[in-house]
């Protein structure tokens, strides 16, 4: 009886000395624990491929075949900004890019003489820019961990269309986005917890870069996929991506099957959700 107590004392403690291993200096300079991870565009490419068309209910029920039932369902809360029942561009499947902004302990005006744009510019350049660009590619999903309990649009019309641009295939924030009129005849999909209307300065600035972020409850490390639709978002770990994309393909495929025998049944026309 005392040998699994001895060998689970040992495990159990395995962490602590790990972490025990950096210095006083290192932990008040700050570490991180969770290694981000980086993936070649062909990675990146091999497994956007395998979630080609998966909705999200089917990646849900993906996650629970591959034994992660509830894991990765975002807070229903953040929800699609707009929604194209016709051609369905709202949805997207993509690779997570994070940033995280925090409320900022900054002046929040500019000082005695000097002017509005000025400051504003300074605030922009220098605290709450926006360095993740940098890491935006074709099939990238910008995921930002903002400051949900400020009115801070810090996603607007003009960078929301810009990150596109760059190759970003949708949007998710925990917190809030303005000028979501324009972004939703821009049709870039954008996933949000409630409208905003303030700007950035004086109210966040950027903590970090593709660092693990918390989006409605959900862990969403870079290089994680990321899909959404009508029915929400779900991130799927990359560790486990191949196989929940295996079994969402099937749960898929014969939902379309069956799906199609009930459209001749009733006399609906065939549309893309079955073929």
């Amino acid at each position: 009886m005392k040998i699994p107590i001895i060998a689970c004392f040992i495990i159990s403690t395995a962490g602590v000395l790990f972490a025990q291993e950096k210095t006083e200096q290192e932990l008040q300079r700050g570490v991180n624990y969770i290694e981000t991870r980086t993936y070649s565009d062909k990675e990146n490419a091999d497994i956007l491929k395998l979630y080609e068309g998966l909705r999200v209910a089917d990646v849900s029920d993906g996650m629970d075949m591959a034994g992660l039932p509830g894991t990765g369902l975002v807070d229903p809360a953040i929800h699609a900004d707009w929604i194209d029942t016709k051609s369905l561009t709202h949805q997207f499947r993509g690779i997570a890019i994070t940033a995280r902004y925090v409320p900022t302990q900054k002046q929040d005006r500019p000082k005695p003489g000097q002017k509005f744009q000025e400051w504003e510019g300074n605030y922009y350049n220098s605290y709450s820019h926006e360095a993740f660009t940098k890491v935006i590619k074709p099939g990238s999903v910008v995921v930002l961990d903002d400051v949900e309990e400020k009115d801070i649009g810090s996603i607007g019309s003009y960078n929301i269309l810009s990150w596109k641009s760059l190759g970003a295939v949708g949007v998710v924030t925990d917190a809030t986005a303005r000028d979501t009129d324009e972004i939703a005849i821009e049709k870039v999909p954008l996933y949000l917890r409630k409208k905003g209307r303030g700007i950035r300065p004086g109210r966040n600035e950027l903590e970090s870069v593709n660092m693990p972020v918390v989006i409605g409850g959900v862990l969403v490390c870079p290089g994680d996929i990321v899909v959404a639709d009508a029915d929400g978002v779900i991130v799927v770990p990359r560790e486990h991506a191949e196989e929940v994309a295996r079994y969402a393909s099937e749960i898929l495929s014969k939902d379309k099957s069956a799906r199609k025998d009930l459209y001749k049944k009733v006399g609906l026309p065939s549309d893309k959700t079955v073929e």
